[in-house]
């Protein structure tokens, strides 16, 4: 499952200044570059991943999602997470990140946090 690419989508959200980026498959090292790019190209003032369709993460995933937030912090733009299973919340919570994420049960709900 590790060695499946990770798919991306990059979607207008209804919301005026919000992306949605749908990712589609794992979070690890041996895809995660293209993520980083879009992250750091990313100039809406909100911004939400989309997680219902990544089965796991591991820890070059968890750092660059630690970098995401980062990256959306300096420059005072907002960032949710949508659909995130537990066995990732397990991670981010083993790393002690969880509490950097603001995570929602929809798209909708979060569009509305992060507007």
């Amino acid at each position: 499952m590790a060695d499946q690419p990770l798919k991306i989508e990059d979607l207008q959200g209804t919301k005026n200044g919000v992306r949605i980026l749908k990712l589609n498959g794992p979070l690890v090292l041996a895809n995660l570059f293209e993520f980083q790019s879009r992250i750091r190209a990313d100039h809406s003032t909100g911004l939400i991943l989309d997680f219902t369709n990544v089965p796991l993460m591991d820890s070059a995933g968890v750092g660059a999602l630690v970098g995401a937030y980062v990256n959306r912090d300096k420059g005072q733009r907002s960032l949710g997470l949508v659909g995130v299973n537990q066995r990732i919340r397990n991670v981010l919570e083993i790393t002690r990140v969880q509490g950097f994420f603001k995570m929602f049960a929809s798209i909708a709900e979060a569009e509305s946090a992060v507007a």
